[in-house]
This record gives structure tokens, sequence and C-alpha cells, in this order.
């Protein structure tokens, strides 16, 4: 089962498809919880370079609340991460969690459920970079 719901983007650039990338999320109820500049913190940490790569942590309130509720220890698995990263030859990818294929680990039918709502939610937001 594939784990990411995944779009790649040509002739655009990287904070072009970021900026998109957030008011598609903010169009479909997502906020943008946090921010992790993964290239930026290799070079810090580690002094090496990768292509720029950048984690979303995006997270709709309403769900977030109805999924804690069912089940009050899957905030450990939240928010939704959408990453975006250039992968090469000018090319832009966005890919956001398949929240069903990581609350399957969790076995609670009513979560699956609620899951299910925001894949939906994250596929028409990636659709809509």
């Amino acid at each position: 089962m594939a784990y990411t719901i995944d779009r790649a983007f040509s002739g655009a650039s990287f904070d072009e498809i970021t900026e998109r990338t957030r008011k598609a999320l903010a169009d479909h109820g997502f906020g943008v919880l946090t921010e992790i500049d993964v290239a930026a913190t290799m070079k810090k940490k580690l002094d090496k370079d990768m292509p720029s790569y950048l984690i979303l942590g995006a997270c709709n309130p309403a769900m977030a609340y109805q999924a804690i509720g069912i089940e009050p220890q899957i905030g450990a698995m939240l928010p939704c991460n959408v990453i975006i990263r250039d992968t090469g030859n000018g090319e832009v990818t966005v890919s956001a969690v398949d929240p069903v294929a990581s609350m399957q680990a969790v076995g609670n039918d009513r979560l699956t459920e609620v899951a299910g709502e925001v894949r939906t939610m994250l596929e028409k937001a990636v659709r809509d970079v």
C-alpha cells in the first residue's frame, strides 16, 4: 500500500510550489503547525548539501479534535506531514502522508473513518497545488 499522496510539478520553482501548497492546504481547512527545512538542518548539523526539502506539519483542527476524542494517544501521529522536495531536472514533488495507511496500525475502525475523511481532504489539497 502506498503511504503518500503525490504530485510532481515541472517548470515551477521550489518556492512557487511551496506557496501554492500552503494555499491549497489552507483552502482545504489545514493550518501549518510546524515547518522543518530539512536541507538547512542537514547543512547546519552535518555540513551536508542536499536538494531543497521542506516538511510542513499540516493540521485540520476539527478532524484532529475528532481523532483525539476517539483515540487519545493519536496525537503521537499528528500532524499530517506534507513534504515539498526538489527531485531534480526542474521538477518539484509534493507528497502528503496517507492518514489511512498510517492509522492502520492503531486498529480502530472509527479512527479509520476519520482518517479516510482527512485523506480525501489531503488528496484535494495536493490536486489543487
